[in-house]
């Protein structure tokens, strides 16, 4: 794909765009996790804090970057620098695209309860967030995205400590 902004779908030629998607029905209504959390027996505050939390428009990109920096951190220890640097570019274009306004008020809003998932070892919820994002955002999310998928499976795999 090109850099930039992606042409409006109806201006686009039919080469240039993404194969069609095959009809699949409306997106499901109602909290992003397909079955119950076995942790609390309860669905995620955090599905409810996107119906009714702070306008996402108030989440200021420290409150996502920051913690998913240190993530990143974390994992550098273990995992291979390579893989560390391409998590900690991605993360810049992601810082970069928030600090001009290019990301929509849904997307920033899925991001700050990613982190927040993150945080507290959810990683089953933090993944589902992350393929909603890909599903329901891919032109906007898709060149930073790959790497917040990767941080959250190294953050996974690091040991855990109580």
């Amino acid at each position: 794909f090109p850099t930039g902004v992606p042409p409006a779908p109806d201006s686009a030629p039919a080469a240039l765009t993404a194969p069609p998607l095959r009809a699949l029905g409306p997106p499901p209504l109602g909290p992003i996790s397909p079955t119950p959390r076995a942790e609390s027996g309860r669905p995620s505050a955090a599905a409810d804090a996107e119906e009714h939390g702070p306008k996402a428009s108030d989440v200021p990109a420290s409150t996502v970057l920051a913690p998913l920096r240190e993530a990143l951190a974390a994992c550098r220890p273990t995992v291979q620098k390579q893989v560390c640097s391409d998590i900690e570019r991605r993360l810049t274009v992601l810082g970069d695209a928030w600090a001009q306004g290019k990301l929509s008020a849904p997307v920033r809003k899925r991001m700050k309860i990613l982190v927040q998932e993150l945080q507290q070892q959810h990683w089953d919820t933090a993944d589902e967030i992350h393929r909603s994002l890909m599903v329901d955002h891919v032109n906007e999310v898709s060149q930073w995205l790959v790497g917040i998928k990767r941080l959250i499976a190294e953050m996974r795999s690091l040991p855990t400590v109580e």
